[in-house]
This record gives structure tokens, sequence and C-alpha cells, in this order.
């Protein structure tokens, strides 16, 4: 399986050992000096120490740059996968026995060759040459141990006749080179960022390091948890990070320079989210999807990408995936009676992470679901997702495991110092089965740097106050108050499903926006409207702009590591920071709005389109029954309340109710400015009253009990069946209005709508998987045929005394395939409604009021 095998050795202990001898003789060999290793340009480099030091190599850096070592190294004691750095006394070891070749100072961690090279085997570093004293500085990080102390950027001379390792320990306070602790690359694959940090403090060769307990830190005041929460396993003592090495790539130094701002980068870069943030170069405004819809909407780092990337990170092996092709039995809606044949096929991922992709019968319909476990290096299952959701497509079915594994660790994360039974709790409610005991052992870092940043802590001497507002949960000033929006109202507002693009500025702002400091910015950015791909107060602005208007608002500070991390100039941020409180503004303008496909299918092949032939056919209803009073089922951003407000018809009281505040906030603001102009021009207009409600269509209010007509338009596929099936009874077994209309997809109507140049246009280029069964809309749960919908509506009818009728929009009455959207229209056979005795019918108040126009105090 994936991430495991490259743990097993064919090796064994004795033959590791007599490797690893052969393997440090070659490595001291004349014949390796012409080789392209980066060992090489090492060995070459250390010939110009002096003193009793020419020649002698640090051991730690044998450890960190031959990778056939570290792997030998790892069949002789399989800790070195958690602990590098016990890799060290076996090359001493190791090294004692080949005393003919080589000289050994287990004390000072050094090796050297005892005899010296021919010197035609040593030729000269090109960068070697010259004994510069005042050339280019390469900028580095320093991170204290101690909390009271600075992170703070240095500047190293590397351009001088010496060994580079020698000035890194220079700044360290340490002898020289030997005396430094090399780690592995930090960062992206092709980094040569690394931690250095001194061998003095004999913890960092300490055995037990994988069995580190987080609260040892309090008492250990040599402790560094930036650095170690950096590299993944306990560092003591100071730290530098510093991007300087010899490559594969040439023979001499390799130096660029690591800032503040790359070294915050890499601390956001460990949050699950913080990997989607850094991919969309959007830390403000961006955050981890609740939902992967499709690969043509997503915008940065697919999940499973970022899954893999935090596992890295971690230093966890790769996750491993595996694919369950489930036959007709298990499929949602109607595809269950359009497959011949019934099975059920595992499907498990390569090595290397690729899943293996087969099809048992081009004509059987499938869909997907998938299982993901993680592994720590040591073979322990930290955690395994079940498959649960089904996906017509293999590939989103994978996406959305690992959005999910990746949502769960994300929750964690952000309270980490969390006990076994809550940790366990929560992956009951994620759907995750996390082992508990070796998933807080692998990430007990996080635990005592979540508690150094609850707590005051120093950076540049300076208090920073950390009493901030966290963004990422919304913010009061933008959810619940009106916002002060620039420009001229036109076109349509966004709702869920569409692709929105943006451009925006995020800026650092001193109390009495005296100062002020770019943090951020974007000319386009885009995302998909209820994904949840940006904060919450920021889809909470668009959802009530058109295109062109812009918004300007304000927020609380987030954790300073994510504002320097953001920061093109630390210096000044810090300053900015450490002199006044500080907010940040968000300058966002709206520039284009892309409909969904659906909606754009059905513009493109119905005239009008099926939403306004949905709509048209709800106001006949009306006018047939004279209506007065309406409810609304999903009302979502108001579209039928809009009409209903702009068309002249017997209606005195509406009312919307809907799960979604955000929705629900869109449509109090069109309904009030339309119901606002309506009265300046109509002081007699019909509609008397209008309510939106918060609330789940299947819970039952008494407040909105015997309505005249009650609407539920292009709502229940978006459910579950069981609640679908649910909200039938309770509209009908409750709230009892006089007439019910419902309507739906019709699945079979789905082969035209699929057979069009534009549903061809949408599909995804990489996508090879046959189909033979789509739903129109990613976020539909079922789809029924007009046969399913029959007896469901006329089972409904029975058991309520309602008589139903069928009819539908997008279509010809009696002509195959039927109409696009079906609907019933149920009508109540008595006066006094029959209410169903076995339902629950509290009397309480269910729903939460969220917007209210009373023309009567207008």
């Amino acid at each position: 399986m994936l991430g495991i095998d490259s743990l097993q050795s064919s090796l064994t202990e004795p033959d590791a050992a007599e490797e690893l001898l052969s393997r440090l003789s070659f490595i001291f060999s004349s014949e390796f000096q012409s080789s392209l290793h980066p060992l090489s340009s090492h060995l070459k480099a250390v010939s110009y120490r002096e003193g009793e030091l020419s020649g002698s190599i640090p051991v730690s850096v044998l450890s960190a740059c031959d990778a056939k070592l570290g792997n030998l190294c790892r069949s002789l004691d399989a800790r070195i996968e958690s602990n590098p750095f016990l890799s060290i006394p076996l090359i001493l070891r190791a090294a004692v026995r080949l005393s003919e070749l080589l000289v050994v100072s287990e004390e000072d961690l050094w090796i050297r060759r005892r005899n010296p090279y021919p010197s035609n085997a040593m030729p000269e570093l090109a960068n070697q040459q010259s004994d510069v004293t005042n050339g280019p500085l390469t900028e580095a990080v320093y991170i204290p141990f101690s909390l009271n102390k600075d992170v703070r950027t240095i500047g190293m001379n590397l351009s001088f006749k010496g060994y580079y390792l020698d000035v890194i320990a220079k700044e360290l306070g340490v002898l020289n080179a030997s005396k430094v602790l090399i780690s592995r690359t930090i960062g992206k694959a092709s980094s040569e960022s690394r931690l250095y940090f001194s061998a003095l403090e004999t913890r960092n060769f300490n055995s037990k390091l994988e069995l580190y307990n987080a609260e040892e830190s309090d008492s250990d005041r040599s402790f560094n948890i930036y650095a170690s929460y950096l590299l993944g396993q306990p560092v003591y003592g100071n730290a530098i990070l510093a991007s300087v090495a010899y490559t594969w790539r040439g023979a001499e130094l390799f130096n660029e320079d690591v800032s503040l701002r790359s070294y915050f980068r890499m601390l956001v870069a460990r949050m699950p989210d913080g990997l989607f943030k850094l991919s969309r170069e959007a830390l403000f405004v961006a955050d981890l999807p609740r939902l992967f819809t499709t690969k043509t909407n997503w915008r940065g780092s697919l999940p499973r990408d970022l899954l893999c990337a935090f596992c890295r990170q971690h230093r966890l092996s790769e996750p491993v995936f595996n694919v369950v092709c489930n036959s007709d039995q298990d499929l949602p809606g109607p595809c269950k009676s359009l497959a011949n044949e019934k099975s059920i096929m595992g499907f498990t991922s390569k090595p290397g992470g690729d899943v293996a992709t087969f099809i048992p019968n081009q004509n059987e319909v499938q869909s997907f679901s998938c299982e993901i476990k993680v592994f720590s290096k040591n073979r322990n299952l930290i955690l395994e997702s079940s498959p649960v959701d089904n996906f017509m497509k293999q590939g989103d079915a994978v996406q959305n495991a690992s959005l999910k594994v990746l949502s769960f660790l994300n929750l964690y994360f952000k309270q980490p110092c969390i006990s076994l039974e809550e940790l366990s709790l929560l992956g009951v409610k994620c759907n995750i089965n996390c082992h508990s005991t070796c998933f807080l052992k692998e990430f007990s870092l996080c635990q005592v740097m979540h508690k150094v940043q609850q707590q005051s802590h120093l950076l540049r001497g300076h208090k920073l106050n950390l009493n901030h507002v966290n963004p990422y949960n919304g913010l009061i000033s933008v959810e619940n108050k009106q916002l002060s929006i620039q420009g001229t109202a036109c076109g349509s507002l966004p709702s869920n499903g569409y692709l929105v693009s943006i451009s925006y500025s995020v800026f650092l702002v001193s109390e009495g926006k005296k100062k002020q400091e770019i943090l951020e910015k974007s000319d386009e950015f885009e995302f998909e409207i209820g994904s949840g791909a940006v904060i919450s107060c920021i889809e909470t602005a668009i959802l009530q702009m058109t295109a062109g208007q812009s918004v300007c608002f304000y927020m609380g500070m987030p954790q300073s590591e994510v504002v320097l991390a953001a920061s093109m100039n630390s210096e000044k941020v810090l300053s900015l920071l450490s002199s006044t409180p500080c907010c940040l503004e968000f300058s966002i303008t709206l520039l284009r709005l892309t409909e969904p496909f659906e909606d754009r299918m059905e513009q493109a092949l119905f005239s009008p389109p099926l939403s306004k032939q949905r709509v048209e056919f709800a106001l006949q209803c009306i006018k047939e029954f004279s209506a007065t009073s309406l409810i609304d089922f999903g009302c979502g951003s108001g579209s039928l309340l809009e009409s209903l407000v702009d068309t002249p018809s017997s209606l005195e009281n509406i009312v919307g109710i809907d799960i979604s505040q955000k929705g629900l906030i869109r449509a109090a603001k069109v309904l009030n400015t339309k119901l606002e102009k309506l009265e300046a021009v109509m002081p007699r207009s019909m509609i008397k009253l209008a309510v939106l409600y918060e609330g789940s269509i299947t819970a039952f209010d008494s407040r909105l009990s015997g309505y005249d007509i009650g609407t539920c338009l292009e709502v229940i596929e978006h459910m579950e069946e069981d609640q679908a099936c649910l909200f039938g009874d309770i509209a009908l077994g409750l709230f009892c209005p006089r007439v019910l209309v419902v309507s739906t997809p019709n699945y079979e109507y789905n082969v035209i709508l699929q057979k069009s140049n534009l549903a061809n246009q949408e599909e995804d280029p990489d996508d090879k998987e046959p189909l033979l069964c789509k739903f129109r809309n990613h976020d539909h749960k079922f789809e029924w045929t007009r046969e399913q919908f029959n007896h469901w509506a006329s089972g409904l009818a029975l058991k309520y005394n309602y008589s139903v009728e069928f009819d539908g929009v997008g279509g010809i009455q009696g002509v195959e395939p039927g109409f696009a959207s079906q609907i019933a229209v149920f009508k109540r056979n008595q006066q006094d409604p029959l209410r169903d005795s076995g339902l629950s019918a509290e009397t309480e108040n269910q729903y939460k009021t969220l917007w209210k126009w009373d023309a009567s105090v207008s």
C-alpha cells in the first residue's frame, strides 16, 4: 500500500552494517571526488578549514546530505525515521571501524580522511578562490528558543575562503561547524531551506524524541517551540533557518535569502487551510472550501494534492486512497433501475499515489465512493475515512473524501488541546475514525504551539495584541448590519452556484486610520458562491452586490503570523503592530458573475428559461385560487418572492423559509428595496406583510399553518430522499396549505440536456470516465423519474386527504420524455385539514425571524 513499503528493506541488520562501511569508504575515496554529489563539494570545502579542522567534515553533513547513508541507518534503527539525528552515532561507530582510512572524533562529531587526497583528486571550488570579507550578505532567519527574544533576520557573509557551516556556527555561538546539526529540507520539494541548531544540546540526540511529551516544554527553557513546530520534531537551543547548500546542480555554493515572510509562510503551510490559502495566494480572503462541487469551478490546489502535501509537511506516509465502485443498488435516485448487474468492486491506490481505474462493464451504471487511510512513518494508523457518499465520477469521490479529511484536520488544528474523548467525538461528527492515541502523538507539537499562540508573546521586543477577532468565523458588522455598497446596482445578484470574480485589496490599518500598509491584493480572484471558498463575511457582502459595485469594511486582527506571512515589508508591519492597535481594511469590487451551469443550460435551451416558467406556473396557481397568503418553502435568495412583488396579484401576505442565512440576507435586501419603491409609487399596494424566516423546511412552526398556497420549487432534490419524504409529511400533515405546488427535475429529460453542445463544453477535458447517468447539478442528492415522482406525490395526497394533479414546464404534455421540470399541484379536499397525529407538532416558534416588512408600520 502507498506510503508503507518505503520502510521495508531486504537487508538484514549485519548486511546493512557492512553496506554502511562500504558507503563510507566510497564517500572518502578519490573516485567520489569526481562526482557531482553535494558531499563531494563539502569535502572540497572543508579542505580550506584551518588547523586540525582542515579536511574534517561534520558528521551531521554526512547524515543530512547522503540519502543512501540515511536509508542504511534506518535499516539498523527504525527510530531514525522519526529522529534522523540518531543516525549520527551509527555513522561515527562505523567510521571508527575504518581506522585505516578515517580519523574520527566522537566527541567533536567530525570525520576526516587519514591520508591527504592526491593533488589531482581535489580541484578547487570556483567560489572559494578569494578572501572576500565584505561581500554580499545572505539573509537568514534567527529563531531563538526564548519567547522573550526576537525572531529576526540576520546577514551572513558566505563569500570568503572557508567553510560556510563555520559561519553559521559562529552565528549560533558554537565553536565550529562540527557542533551544528542540519535538518532535512523544509518547504517546497525544490527548496534548500534547512534548520541549523546546536549539537551541544544533548537532548537533540535523545532517542526518546519520537515519544516526546508536549508537557515537557513547560519545564525545559531551552525548548525551541517555533523551530520544533516548523521541523516537525523537537529542537533545543537557538536555530537558524537558511537556504544555503552544495547541490547536485554544480560545485558552486547555492544560497538565497530567507526572509521573515518566507519563514511565516512556512508556519502557515503547516495548517490544512494554510496550504489552500497559499495555493491561492490569498491568506486573508480564501478559506478551505466546505464542498468540492466540480473540477471546473475549483480554484487552487485540489483537495487530494493538499492532503498529500499536508502529510509530507508533517512527515507522515503518503495517504492511501481506496476507491470503491458501487453497482446499481448503491446508486442514488433512478439510476438504480438502469444497471443490468449488481456488484461491488474494490479499487486500491497504486504506489506513487495514483488511483487505479477499472470499469468492469461499459453498460453498467456505477457510482464511486472513496476510503482514505493516513499512516505515520512508523506504520501506525492515524485516521481513516470510511466511504459514505456516492459520486458519479471516480475523481469526485477521491476529491470529496480528501476534502472531508482535510476539514477534520483543520478543525483539530484550530483546537489541538482537546482530550482523547473530544477528539473521538470530533471524528464521529466528521465521519472519521481517529486513532486518538497515535494521532495526538504525531501532532503533539501542535498542542504546544497552540498554547504559545494563546498567550501574549513578544516579537521584536514588543508585545502584540493577540485578543483579536478571528476573521474566519465571520464578522458581526458585515453579517448583521447594512453595508455601504458603492456603485449603481444593475443586473442580477449572485446566489449559490455562481462563479464570481472580484478584485480586492487588504490593508493593515492603525487606530484612527493614521497609518496603513498594503498586505495583499489581487486584480482578479474567482470563487464559487456557496462552496465556502472564501471567508464568510466576504461571501455575505458579495451576495448583496451586482457586477461593478464595490464595498469597504473592517475586520479585527488575525494571528500575527498570518499578517507577517502576507506582508512584503516585515519591518514596517512589525513597527505598526508594535506601536498601536490595528485592524484590517478590505476593499472589494465585484467584476463579473457567471451563472451556474444548470441556469445557463436552461436559458440556452428554453425560452423563457425554466426558472421563469416555474415562476409563471406559480403565479397562475395564485390567480386560479385567489390566494391571499403564500409560503415559499426553500426560498433561497428569493427569486420567486421577488417576482411576486413585481407582479400584481391577490397576495397580501408572503413568507419565505430557508436554512441559508446568506441567501436570506440577499433576499431581504432585494425585497426591502422593491417594497419601498413600490410603496412610494403605489401606497395601497396589495402586499401588506412580508417575512423571511431562517429554519429547516422539515421543521414545523405553528405561526405558518393554514396558508392559502405553499410553493416548493426545485428544492427537494437538494435534500436526501428521506428528508424530502419528511418534508412532504410536514407540509401536508402540519402546515396544511389549501394548495401546495412542488416542482423537481425530471430525470428522464436529462438525456436530451446532456446531448446539447453546452453540456459538452462544460465537461472536464481530463475526465475520461464513461457516464450513463448524470444529474443536472452537483448538489442534487437525487433526481426522480415521472413514475417515482408520481408514486411519492400520490401517496402523500392519499395520506392527507388531498387531490393531486401533475403538470410541468419545459416540454410538451404527452410527448416523451415529458417535461424538463415536473410539477405536482396538491389541493386540499376539505375545509378543515386532516392533520397527522403521528407527527411531532410543537407549538413553539421553530423559525428565527430574519427580516420583516409590515406596511402598517412602515
